[in-house]
């Protein structure tokens, strides 16, 4: 687990650093006299859009590349591993077959949008090269996670290209580009990230493209193609359930309202950064494990996933749901997007209840039973989608948040209730209820201390009391031995100096 810790913190650093580009980046977006709420959503849309292209596009290669490369490193020289050419001549085919399916339903498409989302009509063929960069950036980064260096990659995709966007934004926001002008930089975004971690890669001598066939793949290729073509339908079925909930509001309801769906999905996101940091550090540890049929450290590593993750679920939570009222007002958000505080809270329940069941699907995807993910998306997809539908239809976008918190709870628990049967692999304990009790009580005491205060002091004084209880809780009640293990090294470091 040091490797993964080491490097969580590590990437987890520089995404919050991203994170803290994008929040400024949004405040821009969604601040009086910027850009309006239909504006801003089309970047949602442009978003949800490529992940459901990179989703089909991809043909299922990502996992297959960090599943099988501790086979290809292990029987072959750097330069002998072809499996990257592999994976993207899979992607480049993807794409021209998603491409030739977007201008063929190009009509249908527009149709569905034209009356009350007519943005997305009009820039419509420019959410191609978004996506084009989205997959391949993806397939490289999917390497990254083989090599079981992901730093960079993480960087790039999540600090760089906020970097980059805030100098578009930037652009438009002080009238030296028309909105048209910012659209099209926008679209390369992915491209421009793409390009930058090839040659990183190329040059750091990482990457190779042989073009003969490796006696690795003569050996594996059945079993890649079988994972692939599984994998495939899984990621696409996850995809659309992920991105379906905008499409649906911007077919029915519009452009404006996406955007308020959209500043709620990015606030409930911060939870999920940890996450996302260590499933991408994790990959390459797992699927070595399971090559060496090393149980036991699955086990650890699923179980200190999920007790290590609630936490810090919890505790951005509390920061993000104490804060979000008075934060819209002293930083002067339109007040449209006050409606979508409620949404908030809910997507945020969402993410603690994902962040609390740690990496279930990492190991189950990078395991023999990697079917079984095929399997539990086609569930939630057949319950999403039309749950997501009705209510949406009947409640607006509070009505899609708690579509998302039915749809992945169930998810949650199907692929939580395999790994304890199969695997006997039973992750929680009496720590993870004091976890959430400690969580409560120090959201308790700020909350109800501070709740008749506006301002920025209200905001600072429940931020400092909420985080110094569950900080002290964390390590007086060791509800992780990582915590301590942490503080431990620091202070060998400390003294050191």
């Amino acid at each position: 687990m040091g490797t993964i810790r080491k490097q969580t913190i590590i990437s987890s650093f520089l995404v919050y650093i991203g994170f803290f580009i994008g929040a400024i980046n949004m405040y821009i977006y969604t601040k009086d006299g910027s850009f309006t709420l239909e504006q801003f959503a089309l970047t949602r849309i442009f978003f949800d859009f490529a992940q459901n292209m990179y989703a089909f596009g991809a043909l299922g290669v990502i996992p297959v590349i960090y599943k099988f490369y501790p086979y290809y490193k292990d029987n072959l020289e750097k330069h002998r591993i072809d499996l990257m050419t592999w994976g993207m001549l899979a992607a480049f085919i993807g794409f021209v077959l998603v491409l030739t399916a977007g201008w063929y339903f190009r009509p249908f498409f527009e149709s569905q949008f034209v009356e009350k989302s007519k943005l997305i009509v009009d820039y419509y063929y420019w959410m191609f090269p978004f996506a084009l960069g989205m997959l391949f950036f993806s397939v490289l980064e999917g390497f990254c996670w083989a090599l079981q260096q992901t730093v960079f990659s993480n960087f790039l995709k999540e600090t760089g290209l906020r970097i980059i966007t805030s100098v578009f934004i930037a652009l438009y926001y002080f009238k030296l580009i028309p909105f048209e002008s910012f659209v099209y930089f926008f679209a390369f975004l992915y491209l421009i990230i793409f390009l930058i971690l090839l040659s990183y890669l190329y040059y750091t001598r990482q990457l190779h493209f042989p073009a003969t066939i490796s006696r690795v793949t003569k050996k594996f290729w059945k079993k890649m193609l079988g994972m692939q073509v599984l994998i495939y339908s899984g990621t696409v079925i996850a995809s659309i359930a992920a991105t379906i909930d905008s499409f649906i509001i911007a077919k029915f309801q519009g452009l404006a309202v996406v955007g308020v769906f959209g500043l709620a999905q990015y606030a409930a996101n911060l939870i999920q950064v940890p996450q996302r940091s260590i499933q991408a550090i994790s990959a390459g540890v797992l699927s070595r494990a399971w090559k060496d049929k090393d149980l036991d450290e699955i086990k650890r590593i699923y179980k200190r996933s999920c007790i290590n993750l609630l936490i810090m679920a919890l505790f951005i939570f509390g920061n993000l749901w104490l804060n979000v009222a008075d934060g819209m007002k002293v930083l002067h958000i339109q007040r449209e997007y006050e409606a979508g505080i409620a949404t908030i809270f809910i997507l945020g329940m969402v993410r603690i209840i994902d962040a609390g069941t740690g990496l279930n699907a990492m190991v189950i995807n990078t395991s023999t039973y990697w079917r079984f993910d095929f399997i539990s998306g086609v569930i939630l997809l057949a319950f999403r989608l039309p749950l997501t539908y009705y209510l949406i239809m009947h409640y607006g976008i509070i009505g899609s948040a708690f579509a998302e918190l039915f749809a992945y709870s169930l998810y949650n628990f199907i692929r939580f209730e395999f790994l304890r049967r199969k695997f006997k692999m039973q992750p929680f304990d009496h720590k993870t209820l004091q976890t959430l009790v400690s969580a409560t009580i120090a959201f308790t005491i700020p909350f109800f201390i501070f709740r008749e205060m506006e301002g920025w002091l209200p905001i600072f004084l429940r931020t400092l009391i909420f985080s110094g209880l569950f900080i002290l809780s964390v390590f007086k009640l060791a509800l992780t031995p990582d915590a301590g293990q942490l503080y431990h090294n620091f202070m060998k470091r400390f003294q050191k100096d």
